[in-house]
């Protein structure tokens, strides 16, 4: 087993494990009380976004239990930063919570990174544009390459690697991953667009009739209609990205019949698919009686 590998937790990363890390592990760091506001907040933290009423609740919990876990942080000047724990901290503070139990850990500043990315990679609410920004940014500053990123990480480098080529997709896109509009798997479906005004539409038309990742796949592989003010390549290569009107228009109408999200697939003149999207068995027998005339 590869003992550097990180993904196994916080302990696996501040262990002395032959091959790991050297800080020492977390019951030889100091325990004491800190008041909340001489802690600063992780400069690293990948998470962008805190639920109010996720923190609340966890404030609640604070109030009739006290603080059950640690934070972790390190000591700056006559400061304190964040390592670790920051819903613990923000709810402390909601809490009105003067003092709050810390291990004060001697951390570098990629250490102290990479702590920021475990403990977040842990928790399946990081959505994916976060994660690559992270993933980016680490190498950004300390080098290295994806595979060495994946094998600190307890990642498969692909994993590593796809999340970076979420990247290049344009911001409106990746708003809508932030916003959960659309998955992970919508987003890399869209990089198989050919340009930034295509993956915009087909992502807005995504959310709209709500299709699967199936669907967005199929939608890209047949093509988006281009928005109007773009001008259209004459090239074969960019031949199929304008859809016969028709099809457009079959689609809006058996969408609005069904109720639910239809795509129209052409593969020759005379040949292709039409998928009818179902989330659940109630969609799904509500969808085949209208289709059995019932």
């Amino acid at each position: 087993m590869n003992k550097r590998r990180l993904g196994r937790g916080l302990e696996s990363l501040l262990g002395r494990e032959e091959g790991g890390f050297e800080p020492g592990d977390l019951e030889e760091s100091e325990l004491r009380p800190v008041p909340v506001d001489q802690i600063d907040p992780n400069p690293y933290q990948p998470r962008r976004h805190f639920p109010a009423a996720e923190i609340a609740a966890l404030a609640d919990s604070i109030r009739q239990h006290g603080v059950l876990q640690p934070i972790l942080v390190r000591a700056i000047g006559d400061r304190f930063q964040l390592i670790a724990g920051e819903r613990r901290l923000r709810a402390s503070i909601e809490a009105q919570v003067h003092d709050i139990p810390v291990r004060v850990m001697e951390l570098d500043d990629q250490r102290v990174f990479e702590l920021a990315m475990v403990e977040n990679l842990q928790r399946e609410d990081l959505n994916a544009v976060d994660k690559a920004t992270a993933f980016r940014e680490y190498l950004s500053r300390y080098g290295g390459t994806q595979e060495e990123l994946a094998g600190k990480l307890g990642l498969d480098r692909s994993t590593v690697s796809n999340l970076i080529r979420l990247l290049d997709l344009p911001e409106d896109v990746l708003f809508a991953v932030r916003d959960n509009e659309i998955t992970q798997g919508h987003a890399r479906a869209l990089l198989g667009l050919p340009d930034a005004e295509s993956q915009i539409a087909a992502c807005k038309r995504v959310i709209a009739e709500r299709l699967s990742v199936r669907q967005t796949e199929a939608l890209v592989a047949t093509g988006v209609p281009t928005p109007a003010k773009t001008r259209i390549r004459k090239d074969p290569a960019h031949a199929q990205a304008v859809r016969p009107p028709h099809l457009v228009e079959l689609e809006q109408h058996l969408h609005q019949r069904f109720g639910t999200a239809v795509l129209i697939r052409s593969r020759t003149a005379e040949k292709g698919q039409i998928i009818i999207d179902y989330n659940n068995q109630e969609e799904f027998e509500r969808v085949s009686a209208m289709i059995r005339g019932a």
